[in-house]
């Protein structure tokens, strides 16, 4: 794929992204004037809550098929330091487009975190299957840079496979997707599947590290659905706020790796 052809994706993309922005924005109820950020509503803006729900639970028979067995295996034959390493591997490939969007949010200290782990993590810890540079970097997108920038959340999403999405975070992963320096590398070397490939394998580290935890909200749900977008708005608002969010719309729900959470108790 040559550089002409990178280019005109990169522009379309970014005009898909820019036009879905604003539909979004038109989309979503009034927001009260001073409050930047539009995740500050107290209810979830779901008009889309038939099709959601329907689009719910053809994931969930999709998890129940293939994705959680094959999460199961790949926790119950896989060592933890392994799998750590995985996790490690697929953090430090995210980490030039969390320094991106940091830039773009004005977190210049955090930015220079990104940097740092990434530099140190690729050159020091084996291409970055080992966390040497022990700096903790949160994860940041474009559907949080958006949040910032007064951008307003749209309705709540089911996509397809994909899963619960507010409108600005979607948007926001086809920004990510076109930004992401290791994408664009990737493309420019006529390794397409290598998105596809690492999203899959972000898919399999992040289900098999929340096993429990969906298991546990299922079975104390009511309603596993409102369960589900509850606790997905609530995540999204503290990452958009670094952590420190004020929501109170459901009790804290702590999605780290299982076997971290049974050393803490013992």
């Amino acid at each position: 794929m040559g550089l002409r052809s990178i280019s005109s994706s990169l522009k379309f993309g970014l005009a898909a992204a820019v036009l879905l922005v604003l539909v979004s924005g038109c989309a979503t109820p009034p927001q009260t004037e001073g409050k930047a950020v539009a995740v500050m509503n107290d209810e979830v803006y779901d008009p889309l809550e038939p099709m959601n729900r329907y689009f719910f639970d053809v994931n969930y028979a999709l998890d129940a098929l293939f994705l959680k067995p094959v999460a199961e295996m790949y926790r119950g034959v896989v060592p933890t330091p392994v799998r750590d390493s995985v996790t490690n591997f697929l953090t430090n490939l995210s980490q030039p487009i969390y320094l991106i969007n940091n830039v773009l949010q004005g977190e210049l200290n955090r930015a220079g975190d990104n940097m740092g782990a990434f530099f140190t993590n690729t050159f020091l810890g084996v291409g970055g299957l080992f966390d040497v540079a022990k700096l903790n970097t949160q994860p940041e997108d474009m559907g949080q840079t958006f949040a910032v920038w007064g951008i307003s959340e749209g309705p709540y999403l089911v996509v397809p496979v994909l899963g619960p999405r507010t409108t600005r975070a979607a948007v926001g992963g086809v920004a990510d997707y076109y930004l992401d320096p290791i994408n664009y590398a990737a493309r420019e070397n006529d390794m397409d599947n290598v998105g596809i490939i690492r999203a899959a394998a972000t898919g399999l580290d992040q289900r098999s590290r929340s096993l429990g935890a969906l298991d546990e909200i299922e079975r104390t749900s009511i309603d596993f659905y409102a369960a589900i977008r509850g606790l997905y708005r609530q995540n999204r608002n503290n990452l958009i706020h670094n952590g420190a969010s004020n929501s109170t719309q459901l009790p804290s729900m702590n999605f780290d790796d299982d076997d971290e959470n049974m050393a803490k108790k013992n």
